[in-house]
């Protein structure tokens, strides 16, 4: 299986994905947004994965290429093949598909309780445990498009992860990053002086070590489901 993912900035890849997917023998390419890396044919791939990134979706005068990118995951989408995004992948999702990308009520940096949504329906919201501790890292949030169920939600965000059909996923919350990935997105992202409700300091987000390995849990069976189709959603 072909397996594409997008990249916005250097430290924000697939995380703990990128194992799982090589001991999967699957073959991985990706392009890197912000070296202006031409994107491939839609139809070289065999599904596509949208990372995350500190710019939002409506910065398109600074970052030109992000109009590119929504045209190429609308011709993902249409070719019915697995789309997944994290975090600006998955606002990115939500604009495609209609919805609106606007600032969040708080902003969320750490771990934080996800739980199913009260409206929840589909096979997809059965790859994720009915309440767990998820790694956030956002300061917007998207409505739910038109056609698509609400997954996830937390306190401090509604909307927390949606399904498009069988074949769109998008999760405002990381499960794929491990301790290294969270230091290296603190050192570019992260202020100490930042406070909040619903903001950790890097201390609190590298301590909880089961929340790491429930996060990785919940990331196989997810990639498993929904990108490698080995369990039917």
């Amino acid at each position: 299986m072909h397996i594409h993912y997008l990249k916005h900035v250097p430290f924000e890849g697939l995380g703990s994905m990128e194992t799982i997917f090589v001991s999967g023998k699957h073959r991985l390419s990706n392009t890197c947004l912000y070296l202006e890396q031409p994107l491939p044919s839609v139809h070289s791939i065999d599904a596509l994965i949208i990372m995350g990134g500190p710019m939002g979706v409506h910065d398109t005068a600074r970052y030109p290429w992000l109009s590119q990118e929504k045209e190429f995951i609308e011709s993902a989408m249409h070719r019915q093949i697995p789309v997944l995004g994290v975090c600006l992948g998955a606002q990115l999702l939500a604009e495609v598909l209609g919805a609106r990308v606007t600032k969040n009520v708080y902003e969320e940096i750490g771990w934080f309780p996800v739980r199913h949504a009260q409206e929840a329906e589909g096979a997809c919201v059965e790859m994720f445990p009915a309440s767990f501790e998820a790694l956030h890292w956002h300061g917007d949030t998207f409505s739910i498009p038109s056609g698509a169920s609400n997954l996830l939600a937390s306190e401090g965000c509604e909307h927390q992860a949606f399904a498009y059909g069988d074949n769109v996923l998008g999760l405002q919350f990381h499960v794929e990053m491990l301790p290294s990935h969270v230091q290296a997105i603190y050192q570019e992202c992260g202020d100490p002086r930042q406070t909040g409700r619903f903001i950790q300091t890097l201390d609190e987000m590298l301590t909880p070590a089961d929340n790491f390995c429930q996060a990785h849990k919940i990331m196989k069976k997810l990639t498993g489901a929904f990108i490698s189709r080995e369990t039917a959603i």
